[in-house]
């Protein structure tokens, strides 16, 4: 799969932009907060319907402006396909394909696979639970449209029955209706869990052999999903917990609750791992996203790479450059001097000014 253009109209700091992408190397280069990051998010909020900030429909649109409209053209398996999406502030996004609406974001699941590699990826083996339940959730969502429903599913249930656990310690009213949401919240994650653990062993295949050559040998990685409860103990443990939910006003257990636990030759890298294994162990992470892809759904995914390169040392950045010969890429930074010097292949280049955009070669 190729993205072979993308249109923006108020979008982040751009009022219009027409861009013609080459199937191999994209640069785009310019200062600092000139609009490089964005054009990249755009592309990712199409294939995907999120960003990969975690930022909200109405903090993308202009600044002034009500809607934002962006239309990427994709070519998968010879076939031409364009996505439109209308992000709105008061109002859920609109997408259509091919000039058809679609009613869920969970049709357009599966139409593009995308890895988005940022600076911020490169502290998801340190930073907090919630950083790496988003790595599992932000690919499965691309993998399987069910993930992405029963998610969304789990996440309403989530917070409703937050409310009412709210309601029955303040007031004491509502603990009838707590059967209901319990029922749903069971049924919804145990989906998560299955489909998570599924997932990390998979993952594990990928990331053990990257990880290897990029440690040159030194070091064996081993990824583990730390469920907080399993699928044949979550009902049970839902009841057993209601008093302390009540009490604490929050749901205690299920898969919000879980972690992805990353060792190196058998060291904890969320505790103990120097910044060298965490650059490596995250670089590995999504370079086996990339292999899950072409494994899973005989694909391969467009790489956006936000300004890493400058965050990883030469032997890294090789390792890199070596994988991604025949993925389409897109690529920014502060100028093309330092991509030349590591011999990096730029197939086109653009120059990114305050929300414009131009094509140089």
């Amino acid at each position: 799969m190729i993205v072979e253009s993308c249109k923006l109209e108020n979008f982040r700091n751009y009022k219009s932009a027409e861009i013609k992408l080459h199937p191999g190397t994209n640069l785009f280069y310019g200062d600092n907060a000139q609009g490089k990051t964005n054009i990249l998010e755009a592309v990712y909020v199409c294939g995907t319907t999120k960003s990969h900030r975690g930022s909200r429909d109405m903090d993308m649109i202009s600044f002034g402006q009500d809607e934002a409209h962006i239309r990427v053209q994709i070519l998968k398996h010879e076939t031409p396909w364009r996505v439109d999406m209308h992000l709105k502030k008061n109002k859920s996004k609109g997408i259509a394909i091919n000039g058809l609406p679609i009613r869920r974001a969970g049709e357009l699941v599966g139409l593009g696979h995308y890895v988005f590699f940022s600076p911020e990826d490169l502290a998801i083996v340190k930073n907090g639970p919630q950083e790496r339940r988003r790595f599992i959730d932000m690919e499965l969502c691309q993998l399987h449209s069910s993930y992405l429903h029963d998610l969304a599913s789990y996440n309403r249930v989530l917070l409703q029955r937050g409310r009412l656990l709210k309601n029955i310690n303040e007031n004491g009213a509502g603990s009838e209706t707590l059967d209901v949401w319990d029922e749903q919240l069971i049924s919804y994650g145990s989906g998560l869990i299955e489909e998570r653990e599924r997932f990390v062993l998979l993952l594990q295949d990928m990331i053990e052999p990257i990880h290897k050559s990029i440690s040159g040998g030194k070091e064996k990685l081993r990824v583990t999903y730390e469920k907080n409860v399993s699928v044949d103990t979550f009902a049970e443990q839902v009841f057993r917990n209601r008093e302390k939910d009540i009490r604490t006003k929050m749901t205690n257990c299920g898969p919000h609750r879980d972690d992805l636990k990353l060792e190196a030759n058998d060291n904890d890298l969320r505790r103990y791992g120097s910044q060298g294994q965490v650059r490596t162990a995250a670089l590995s992470l999504k370079l086996a996203e990339i292999e899950l892809v072409k494994r899973e759904c005989a694909d391969t995914p467009v790489l956006m790479l936000d300004d890493v390169l400058s965050e990883l040392d030469r032997s890294r950045q090789q390792y890199l450059l070596e994988s991604i010969k025949n993925v389409q890429t897109l690529v920014t930074g502060t100028g093309i001097e330092g991509f030349e010097k590591r011999g990096f292949r730029i197939d086109r280049t653009f120059l990114v000014r305050s929300g414009t955009c131009e094509q140089l070669l």
